[in-house]
């Protein structure tokens, strides 16, 4: 693969499947993304979503590494102020010595869920104002400089898990450029503030050891089959999955309707043009017309890798739209 693409995935569930099913089909797909030569896959921690069954991250995180040999498996991300630091940095210790060279760690604020669950977490009203110094923390615990301390994470000090800042924002970008850290911006779901925040990374970048120079990946949702209207019908499972989310709706995913135009008959002119701006940076359609959208997207961006979302209804479409892809990369 010539240019560097990643897999985002949230462990989908379709209507009429289990997470049994999803937690599968997660696993599936990272063995053959693996193959297809994808750089990492990231799991996204997200609760109280009945359609989503990656709430349970790291655990996640072990399945996929446990059955995948080579490709870098990881979190886009772990809500940090949802959980201990101590606590991440024992996890993700565990997975660096269970799979050495393989891990990643990706950290957001955002709670990942609604208001009433953020209390069932028992996430304080402040949690997100502690995040860099939670973020700061966690660095320590799993460096090996632990001179001076007197809670160590075991296993996790010393592993040097690499951390990566997740952001829809100017606050993230300024934060992964003050640390010296990679920055990955959720453009799947959230694209207004892209080209602000990479322009504050790359700004306020301080190289650091590990990295001496900024590196930028963005989210992008991407749909690719053998026509051009067979992509965009399957892609109404995606626009029907924000429509619910615009309604305060959660459901399985649905499956694709008739055609790419009857996503037009389903929500109303206001939801489909606040889903649309959510979904601008999606690229659907048949292999000429992904590779022309992605190439302008990357020149556009200068990012340096592309995480994809691919949330489809049908597991065998979303392994080909994978598939046809990783050739896409070769390309571009």
């Amino acid at each position: 693969m010539t240019f560097p693409l990643s897999i985002l995935d949230l462990a989908p569930i379709p209507e009429g499947s289990t997470a049994a099913d999803a937690l599968r089909n997660s696993l599936d797909l990272a063995q053959h993304a693996e193959r297809w030569g994808y750089r990492r896959y990231w799991l996204a921690e997200h609760h109280n979503f009945i359609g989503i069954a990656s709430a349970a991250t790291s655990v996640c995180i072990a399945h996929v590494a446990a059955g995948t040999r080579t490709i870098r498996v990881g979190a886009g991300g772990i809500m940090l102020p949802n959980h201990s630091p101590l606590v991440i940095a024992e996890q993700f210790g565990t997975l660096e010595t269970l799979h050495p060279g393989r891990i990643d760690l990706a950290l957001g604020r955002a709670p990942g869920t609604d208001g009433l669950t953020v209390r069932a977490l028992r996430r304080h009203a402040g949690a997100a104002d502690e995040f860099p110094q939670d973020v700061l923390e966690l660095q320590e615990l799993l460096g090996t400089d632990q001179d001076g301390r007197h809670v160590h994470a075991v296993p996790g000090m010393g592993t040097e898990v690499p951390l990566w800042i997740l952001g829809s924002s100017l606050f993230g970008a300024h934060l992964a450029a003050e640390l010296g850290l990679p920055y990955a911006f959720a453009s799947h779901f959230a694209p207004a503030a892209l080209m602000p925040a990479l322009r504050e990374y790359r700004a306020g970048f301080k190289p650091s050891e590990r990295w001496p120079q900024s590196y930028a990946m963005a989210g992008v949702n991407v749909v690719v089959a053998e026509t051009d209207a067979e992509a965009r019908r399957l892609f109404t499972s995606v626009q029907q999955q924000f429509a619910g989310i615009l309604r305060g709706v959660r459901r399985r995913i649905q499956p694709p309707l008739a055609s790419g135009d009857a996503i037009d008959s389903f929500w109303s002119p206001e939801e489909r043009a606040r889903a649309s701006e959510m979904l601008r940076c999606s690229f659907v359609g048949s292999p000429d017309t992904v590779r022309r959208g992605l190439q302008d997207f990357i020149r556009q961006t200068g990012v340096d890798e592309v995480i994809v979302a691919t949330m489809l209804y049908d597991h065998s479409a979303r392994l080909r739209s994978y598939e046809m892809l990783a050739e896409i990369g070769k390309t571009i």
